[in-house]
């Protein structure tokens, strides 16, 4: 039988109608309940118009499985993670699609301690229940409970953990939730700092949650979609701009002159920032773009570990390694103290208490690193036949190279630059990172030299 194509490596997404319904969502249900046994599941949802709708078929699916479930209703992907740990229940399930199109909606699913359930470890099973749709029938004597919480006061209490905000100074930040469900979490910090005296303005942009994306796809990651965040930073002279996708897992930043920061050198800064606490604690990082994690981690006495690109492999690891942090190029940060889980309100608040501490701009506090070892940023193609065409560039390059690491893909140390190439988990796609030492005109050259052999 066929897969269902809304089933993905990490998560499900897929296409309103023709990938994803109701009576798949109910099945979706039936099929957790199922494999996992749970007796309390905690679910919540984004701002899609199609989002409550798949949200109650997924609840009476593990409501018809006999399991109590908590709705805390318009959420961000991680506020499913705090509920799922905070409140010890069985397992979570967000109803998002994230920096999808209008068109899509998804599922991304924990278990207890909310550990990710991906495709090796449940996601597949789960999805081969849903396919065969043979469940028991229903008892309405052992029917499951339904009822509504709200964590997000405990949420933002937790939060305000991460930073001493007394030592807060003045600070004017841009915050653009992209008409995603960020918003009503600043608001609720807005509220906490307002009470606590902190001086800090938000300058809101696209900030209502509106699931027909008025102002386009909440994706910062596209250069298309981040003029609003710069003009808004330039014209306010804001220290700082932060632009989330829907679901708010992924945070973006930007320095006070409206510059995008790319995440691979946020992930440094955060590096450091948490070693100068917690010293030779473990740091996880990606095999992409390597160089200025490693050089930050050696200096600061921490413990460097690569790990293959995904969530579900870097909570893993996190885990194994106790580490405190972990940080993807593509703007995904982990921590410990989050139940080894990634969060897009832990990154900009600690970036925050950076500059306060330091009395530098984010662009001082980074400049020196880009400078060290720069990159074009992460680098899509659209290619016919991915394998062969990696194959080709493996060919090309092998025989100079120092060292070659398959961790994810392929990562080739040619002395001066280096670079990764790798199949995407998601889409259709290569991806490849580039950088040098301190190189820029090499950095272009080799770019092109790349791009023109993957794409020739």
């Amino acid at each position: 039988m066929s897969k269902l194509a809304c089933f993905k490596a990490y998560d499900i997404r897929g296409q309103l109608g023709t990938q994803l319904d109701e009576d798949l969502s109910y099945r979706i249900g039936r099929a957790y309940a199922e494999f996992l046994q749970p007796k309390t599941v905690v679910v919540g949802g984004d701002m899609r118009l199609s989002t409550e709708s798949l949200k109650q078929a997924l609840a009476n699916g593990l409501r018809d499985a006999g399991v109590d479930v908590l709705d805390i209703g318009l959420c961000g992907t991680e506020e499913i993670y705090f509920a799922t740990a905070h409140l010890d229940m069985d397992g979570g399930i967000v109803v998002t699609a994230s920096h999808n199109p209008e068109d899509y909606n998804g599922m991304k699913l924990v278990r207890k301690g909310s550990r990710p359930i991906s495709g090796d470890t449940g996601l597949n099973d789960i999805e081969q229940l849903a396919r065969e749709n043979n469940f028991a029938g229903v008892d309405p004597s052992q029917r499951g409970s339904y009822n509504k919480a709200d964590t997000l006061t405990a949420y933002v209490e937790h939060l305000k953990g991460y930073v001493k905000l007394n030592t807060l100074k003045p600070l004017k930040l841009v915050v653009n939730a992209g008409n995603g469900v960020a918003g009503h979490v600043i608001d609720a910090l807005e509220q906490q700092f307002d009470d606590a005296a902190v001086p800090v303005e938000f300058i809101k942009i696209h900030h209502q949650p509106d699931g027909t994306f008025p102002n386009g796809i909440p994706n910062p990651i596209l250069e298309e979609n981040r003029a609003d965040t710069i003009a808004a930073v330039l014209e306010h002279k804001a220290d700082m701009g932060i632009a989330w996708d829907g679901d708010f897992d992924r945070c973006f930043l930007f320095d006070e002159n409206g510059r995008f920061i790319e995440g691979y050198y946020i992930v440094g800064l955060l590096a450091e920032a948490f070693l100068a606490k917690n010293p030779g604690a473990a740091i996880i990082h990606d095999p992409r773009l390597t160089w200025n994690t490693l050089d930050i981690v050696k200096k600061a006495g921490g413990n460097a570990v690569q790990c293959k690109t995904g969530h579900a492999f870097i909570k893993e690891r996190m885990r194994e390694e106790n580490a405190v942090y972990g940080g993807e190029m593509s703007a995904h940060h982990y921590f410990r103290d989050f139940f080894y889980c990634d969060s897009g309100m832990v990154p900009w608040l600690l970036v925050a208490e950076l500059i306060c501490n330091k009395s530098k701009t984010l662009s001082q506090l980074v400049d020196d690193r880009i400078t060290q070892y720069p990159s074009p940023g992460e680098i899509n193609s659209k290619l016919e036949d991915p394998k062969a065409s990696i194959a080709k560039v493996l060919n090309t390059y092998q025989a100079n190279a120092l060292g070659i690491d398959y961790t994810d893909g392929i990562s080739l140390d040619m002395g001066e630059w280096r670079f990764n190439l790798r199949s995407s988990n998601t889409e259709p796609v290569v991806r490849l990172n580039v950088e040098t030492r301190g190189n820029e005109a090499l950095m272009k050259e080799k770019t092109d030299e790349l791009l023109q052999l993957l794409r020739g």
